[in-house]
């Protein structure tokens, strides 16, 4: 059997520069450890060979048990909003860095687990986490990365063979998370809080050094590093609007300075076009609604901007209009984002604003569904889709207008931006039901359809189908 010290070779850079920020722990023992999936293309890019991720060594490592000398796990220290709410003390609760390894591309990559056990952060919780919500991460995050857009993504599930007490009894799961770090607004407002402007410095010039190494050499790098981080935002976020996700819990612990989407716990894709649209249970007021993350984004990023104050200047009233100016970029770079965006899967060569515009008001009144129309326009079947077809007739003609003159590669350039298969709602909860049961199979049929988003294949037309009508509104829960 292959040692586990040569499965993974781990580096500890952020537990070294900001160690105060990290707290070494181990992760609770797992009494029968069984992998229920891997990803074998992600262990691929980080040079780990997939058989022997599947041995029992391997597995061990994959719920942070059996680890090569000389790796020391950390639950990170951070803060957050909670829904508007600041909390001082969040932190990793029940998840735990494993550490870093340089992949096959050279890049660091967080290679961390959830579910793994309480830590002093758990704040009264179990540290546990159950098969159901660490397979929607896993799926989910394999389909953005598929749609193109950042994200971290699962390199295994492991079953623990105990039950977790939810609402009922559930079988337990570790998830094994990559991510290009989890350094989050929440990290910075934990180190600003502190009151320690050193450990501060150091949080951001680790930050800086692993994600926007250029900010090094600006005159004032951590304004810089704010810039690359809204900048990095706003892509993001549009990026999720194009294709109708809605994350569900848009708290400052769960926005990262890298740009990477992180925790899939009660997201969702829209059906019907509509920006008031909530999954979450715990949204009770729509502050996370799809329409609203924008918005939500660029607050989260103020508080970021707060931390930064005292490192981007001395003077705290320029330190406050340089950062003000930062942020008040991100409505414009956000807009120009989307609306490249949108021209992209209209087929246009140029943003047309008053177009779209029209067009995204069009879709909520006449509760169209959003992925079915984009693939519907560029093969020329969209007006079946609309109540009132004449409405659609009326702006379609205007869009004819502008399109470039070869109409075949205007859809073959629509269909490479605009996907047939997304997590479907309706499918996932059946594939995790399914899979809570016992039963995997649906749960791997569907990450095969939506790893491949763009091209429709024979005999998957229900998976590119919204949730048959009549059915209650879709509603998602943490997983905690």
């Amino acid at each position: 059997m292959t040692p586990a010290r040569t499965l993974l070779e781990f580096d500890d850079s952020y537990a070294r520069q900001v160690p105060s920020l990290a707290l070494p722990w181990t992760a609770a023992p797992v009494p029968a450890p069984e992998l229920l999936v891997l990803n074998e293309g992600l262990a691929a890019e980080l040079g780990v060979d997939a058989a022997v991720l599947r041995e029992p060594a391997g597995v061990s490592v994959l719920v942070g048990r059996e680890l090569p000398d000389g790796v020391t796990p950390v639950a990170q220290a951070y803060a957050g909003h909670q829904f508007g709410t600041y909390v001082p003390r969040l932190g990793d609760g029940r998840a735990l860095l494993l550490g870093e390894v340089i992949d096959v591309h050279g890049r660091r990559r967080d290679v961390h687990l959830k579910g793994s056990g309480r830590t002093p952060f758990a704040r009264g919780g179990d540290g546990l986490a159950a098969v159901g919500p660490m397979l929607r991460e896993y799926l989910v995050g394999e389909a953005m990365h598929a749609l193109g857009i950042p994200t971290t993504r699962a390199l295994a599930v492991v079953a623990t063979g105990e039950r977790v007490v939810r609402e009922s009894l559930l079988p337990g799961a570790v998830l094994c998370r990559v991510a290009a770090s989890h350094l989050r607004v929440g990290t910075f407002q934990y180190a600003a809080a502190s009151g320690d402007r050193d450990v501060l410095r150091a949080l951001a010039d680790h930050a800086i050094a692993r994600h926007h190494p250029e900010a090094a050499g600006a005159a004032n790098p951590y304004l810089e590093l704010y810039r690359h981080v809204v900048e990095a935002q706003a892509g993001l976020v549009a990026r999720w609007m194009l294709v109708g996700f809605v994350h569900g819990v848009m708290n400052t612990d769960n926005t990262t300075i890298s740009g990477e989407t992180i925790d899939y716990g009660p997201c969702a894709f829209l059906d019907a076009v509509d920006p008031a649209t909530v999954f979450s249970s715990i949204d009770h007021t729509g502050r996370y609604a799809y329409g609203n993350q924008p918005a939500i984004a660029q607050w989260n990023l103020a508080r970021l901007g707060e931390t930064l104050l005292p490192l981007i200047d001395g003077d705290v009233d320029v330190a406050v209009e340089a950062a003000t100016a930062v942020l008040t970029s991100f409505a414009e770079t956000y807009a120009r984002h989307h609306a490249e965006g949108t021209a992209a899967k209209l087929g246009l060569a140029a943003p047309d604003p008053d177009l779209a515009a029209d067009l995204w008001e069009l879709l909520r009144a006449q509760h169209v569904d959003f992925t079915t129309f984009f693939r519907s326009l560029a093969a020329d079947t969209a007006r079946s889709l609309f109540a009132e077809p004449e409405l659609f007739d009326a702006w379609a003609t205007r869009r004819e207008a502008l399109l470039p003159a070869d109409r075949a590669a205007v859809v073959a350039a629509m269909n490479r931006v605009n996907p047939v298969y997304i997590p479907r709602n309706h499918l996932v909860e059946e594939a995790l039901t399914a899979a809570t049961a016992g039963d995997l199979a649906p749960f791997r049929r569907l990450v095969d359809v939506v790893s491949d988003p763009y091209e429709q294949r024979p005999d998957l037309d229900d998976y590119a189908r919204p949730a048959p009508e009549g059915r209650d509104p879709y509603v998602t829960y943490c997983g905690t």
